[in-house]
């Protein structure tokens, strides 16, 4: 039994305030782990998935008004790009057998996995988010899906890309804050040289 089937005690989570949008719709979905294939719990608000990530230390408690949470944990809800979580279940629906790119499947069929009720609620994401990496065909009103191996490496190089952009404009600020702080003072120094003057 995953934790948080069941639970009836409050919990601390932070996340993305939802409460200022009308009909906000939030879930919290058993999905599987993409890397894993365990089943892991995923926030769903307002088409928004966020992975839940938990940390607690040796003793903690949390007070909540008047109610005190025994259970210290605080728990995060960090945006996660619905394509990782999907792509695991597009590759099995395929079914690649050696150089054949595999079968076109509705996405009703691809996103239906036994045990695994929440990515139903995922259909309109899947629908938009997974044709960057699929080829799509319509008949009539109904689409079918299948992945593509060169897309799926393109939209992969394209987010390393953005990664490695994002970092070396960290590393930039980063030298420039550097340089600008280059003629501070250790603090260790400047309290030894205090305490030798008064002595």
């Amino acid at each position: 039994m995953a934790w948080w089937e069941g639970v009836d005690e409050t919990r601390v989570l932070i996340a993305p305030d939802t409460c200022t949008i009308e009909n906000h719709v939030t879930d919290l979905l058993s999905l599987r782990h993409p890397k894993t294939g365990d089943a892991t719990c995923y926030l769903y608000s307002d088409g928004v998935l966020q992975e839940l990530h938990w940390f607690k230390q040796s003793y903690g408690s949390w007070f909540l008004g008047d109610y005190v949470s025994e259970d210290g944990r605080l728990y995060i809800a960090t945006p996660v790009d619905p394509v990782f979580i999907l792509l695991p279940i597009f590759e099995e629906a395929r079914m690649k057998k050696g150089d054949d790119p595999g079968k076109f499947r509705q996405l009703d069929e691809i996103i239906y996995i036994p045990g695994y009720p929440g990515y139903q609620s995922l259909s309109s994401m899947a629908d938009k988010t997974m044709q960057v990496v699929c080829d799509v065909k319509e008949v009539g009103s109904t689409k079918f899906f299948r992945l593509n191996d060169l897309k799926v490496q393109t939209w992969l190089c394209h987010k390393v890309n953005n990664g490695v952009d994002k970092k070396s404009t960290r590393t930039t600020r980063l030298s420039k804050k550097t340089k600008v702080e280059k003629d501070s003072h250790n603090i260790k120094e400047m309290f030894g040289r205090a305490t030798r003057k008064g002595s």
